[in-house]
């Protein structure tokens, strides 16, 4: 087990929601810039959403559109994504992140991330 483990994923059907976690098992991340990626067969990790260490900034990708919530419980050592309204094309694996203690940097690109989970899988089916 890593120091991030996301739980939640699963095969759900095109428009509902899942929401997933990712929980800090070894770290106490709450200064630390927080991001989920994904990436589906055959393709590179996307940037999807990050979060700045306390919270107060979130950041995502344009073709998330309202659809993806990124939020984060520091108390709780937990990182969540809600997807609502959901298309097969997110069809991926999801993993969380974590880079950057104590700054005001919050990268949209996975290079700078230290810490990675080792992913939960979303399948949405038509």
């Amino acid at each position: 087990q890593g120091p991030l483990e996301e739980s939640g994923g699963g095969s759900v059907q095109t428009g509902t929601s899942l929401r997933l976690s990712c929980v800090a098992s070894d770290h106490t991340l709450g200064t630390w810039a927080m991001a989920w990626f994904r990436q589906a067969p055959g393709k590179e990790r996307d940037f999807v959403s990050a979060i700045a260490g306390h919270g107060n900034s979130t950041y995502s990708a344009d073709w998330v559109k309202g659809r993806f919530t990124i939020s984060r419980d520091n108390a709780k050592n937990t990182l969540y994504l809600q997807m609502n309204n959901l298309h097969p094309e997110d069809t991926a694996v999801y993993y969380c992140a974590a880079c950057c203690p104590d700054t005001m940097v919050v990268p949209t690109t996975w290079a700078p991330y230290e810490y990675w989970g080792q992913g939960t899988r979303v399948t949405v089916s038509s």
